[in-house]
């Protein structure tokens, strides 16, 4: 999760909310992408979940990575919870999954090799402490008492606000990873465009990458667990966000969302402040139950914004936030995914022609089969493998148009990061497929042999 905002400007009026998102607004030439992913970490003798102090542990792999790789650290309370280099930086999820942020490129070429580099960092200390990683979208095996809660101020409240809305939010918290990626708009309608067709596609990308068919040692009875969690976590600020749909959506209506989801904290002086529940136009007005008097700053609308959880999101740029974590092909096949549909206005505009006529109901639908039945999921009569079908062959449309060659020029273009998707459609078979046909092959019902097979 974010890394904590802290100071910039007092809010003195409401205009100045719209205007922080409006501010993400760039000429096409200056548009970017960054890749975010976790992965759990274990111990390679007992498979448990690392703890965070101890000879393996996640204290010991961030240190590693500090001092060998360069990475300066990032402390709460004395603890060692985070390292940044740059723009880039490596968080905890809540139960210790380890997250690289990465920095905002130009070409998948690049965010690619910054996913291989940081996976081998992490892979050199990490085999010399007798620990590893793998990336699935659940924890497999682990239940919730065995995963350790990261100590950030941000997680004991957060841990203890998820029981109160929803029944999942615990779930997600410790036992969930995923992979997404952030890209920039042009304008405010540009932003409406992308954010409409990234919410109705986001159920493509969750049955593509579906990856999380086991759940405490069990066959869960879905494809994506991890999109199965977000259904139920807390309404408030979860879900398809349907009101982007209606006319006059724009930065404004994204604001006055935002301010009706009840607030997690305030961040003041390296300290989580007990926020939970409130309300940050209470905030505007000084009249926030937790800093009484106190007006808010810029810092603390940013924080905020990262406290709702939609399926794709608005900050200063736009998170698309639907698919399992995994493989390291995978990690590259979803920058490549989005990039294609979003950078190039034809396939923007033709991902827009396949979702225009969906009402908010095909939408909810589409995410619900999603995440039980994958590619085989079918809502009235759209099939969600010649979806995926239509929708990668317009993503690799927009790369082919982009011809952002990597390599030193020897490759012309980033198509050929959509090969691992390529061959879902082709064969039928997501992630999930697979380690379902190995679970009822050739591992016999054993589940500890995930870890040996698919860790990177």
């Amino acid at each position: 999760m974010s890394i904590p905002q802290s100071g910039g400007a007092p809010i003195e009026h409401y205009g100045q909310l719209v205007e922080y998102l409006a501010d993400g607004c760039k000429p096409r030439e200056d548009w970017r992408l960054g890749t975010e992913h976790e992965k759990f970490g274990y111990c390679k003798d007992s498979l448990m979940p690392l703890p965070y102090e101890g000879a393996r542990s996640i204290e010991a792999v961030l240190s590693g990575l500090r001092d060998r790789f360069g990475w300066a650290p990032v402390t709460e309370g004395g603890k060692l919870i985070g390292l940044t280099k740059g723009m880039a930086n490596v968080s905890l999820e809540p139960g210790g999954a380890l997250e690289l942020s990465g920095v905002p490129v130009e070409t998948v070429h690049q965010t690619c090799d910054e996913v291989n580099s940081h996976l081998a960092e992490v892979k050199s200390v990490a085999d010399e402490i007798g620990v590893g990683f793998i990336g699935l979208g659940a924890a497999p095996v682990w239940t919730h008492d065995e995963m350790p809660l990261m100590p950030k101020g941000r997680y004991k409240l957060m841990d203890a606000y998820m029981g109160k809305v929803g029944t999942h939010g615990r779930q997600m918290m410790r036992r969930t990873c995923t992979v997404q990626v952030n890209l920039d708009f042009g304008s405010e309608a540009d932003m409406v465009q992308k954010m409409r067709v990234g919410v109705a596609l986001q159920p493509v990308a969750t049955a593509l990458f579906a990856n999380s068919p086991f759940f405490e040692g069990a066959v869960n009875g879905h494809k994506s667990w991890r999109s199965r969690i977000w259904r139920d976590l807390d309404a408030a600020r979860t879900g398809m966000v349907p009101f982007i749909f209606e006319d006059g959506f724009g930065f404004e209506a994204w604001v006055e969302w935002v301010l009706d989801v009840p607030m997690y904290f305030v961040y003041r002086d390296g300290k989580y402040i007990d926020a939970l529940g409130m309300s940050f136009r209470d905030f505007l007005k000084g009249e926030l139950p937790a800093l009484p008097g106190e007006k808010p700053l810029m810092s603390d609308w940013a924080d905020h914004l990262t406290t709702v959880f939609p399926e794709a999101r608005v900050k200063q740029y736009i998170e698309m936030r639907g698919a399992d974590g995994g493989p390291w092909r995978r990690l590259c096949a979803l920058p490549a995914f989005w990039v294609g549909l979003m950078y190039d206005q034809t396939a923007l505009d033709a991902a827009w022609d396949l979702v225009k006529g969906w009402d908010a109901e095909t939408r909810e639908a589409l995410r619900v089969a999603a995440s039980v039945d994958g590619l085989q999921a079918v809502v009235g009569d759209i099939k969600m493998h010649d979806l995926a079908r239509e929708v990668v062959e317009i993503s690799e449309a927009g790369l082919a148009a982009r011809a952002r060659a990597g390599a030193g020029g020897l490759v012309p273009d980033e198509t050929h990061f959509l090969n691992a998707l390529n061959e879902t459609i082709e064969s039928g078979k997501t992630p999930a497929d697979e380690l379902l046909d190995h679970y009822h092959g050739a591992w016999g019902g054993d589940l500890s042999r995930v870890f040996a097979e698919y860790s990177y």
